[in-house]
């Protein structure tokens, strides 16, 4: 006996935001793909739309002509969710604080990193540079001063500061009653893979 077949989930796979995106990425406007694909620019706004289907031979001929790989349009994009209360305590050498990694292990573009530093809290006494292009602090309560070997910076809540990675650098929440909450963003990720 022949095994039976598998039964079509019957689910639409949409892919015209993707295709738009694409469109976008490459500075293409409807009319100038639609014209180099050989579709119309009502049929290629439909598809975007995700109301139409595009025959096998059409979607291939837009990839082509974005140089896009076919497969990219139905992958499932890499989401993660880190929760606050779930995200690993990590210790980069500060005094009065909990700082938590905000962004999976693996993740090599950027670095999230949550911190809520006690009154005194600090970054170290001393001047530390971190491996990465780019920092951002972002003071989501309370205030910090950027302590760097020429200058110090107030920041206080809602206030975001954006420094070269190489910069030595330290911090310090200078207030003897407040706590303050802090987010930074580094980029690249620093520690990317780390155990």
């Amino acid at each position: 006996m022949r095994p039976l077949p598998v039964s079509p989930s019957n689910n639409e796979i949409r892919i015209g935001s993707r295709l738009r995106a694409a469109r976008q990425a490459h500075g293409y406007t409807l009319d100038q793909l639609a014209s180099a694909a050989g579709l119309t620019k009502g049929f290629l706004s439909r598809v975007e739309r995700d109301e139409t289907s595009l025959s096998v031979a059409s979607l291939i001929t837009l990839c082509e002509v974005m140089s896009l790989d076919v497969g990219s349009l139905f992958t499932v994009p890499d989401v993660a969710l880190v929760r606050r209360d779930g995200a690993p305590a990590i210790n980069l050498g500060g005094a009065g604080v909990d700082e938590r990694l905000m962004t999976p292990r693996g993740q090599s573009r950027v670095q999230v990193v949550h911190t809520d530093a006690e009154p005194g809290g600090t970054g170290g006494s001393d001047f530390y540079t971190i491996n990465c292009e780019y920092e951002v602090v972002y003071v989501i309560a309370g205030s910090i001063e950027m302590l760097f070997t020429d200058r110090r910076v107030q920041l206080a809540a809602g206030d975001a500061l954006t420094f070269p990675g190489g910069e030595p650098h330290t911090w310090v929440n200078s207030s003897p009653t407040e706590s303050a909450e802090l987010v930074w963003v580094l980029t690249p990720a620093p520690w990317s893979g780390s155990a």
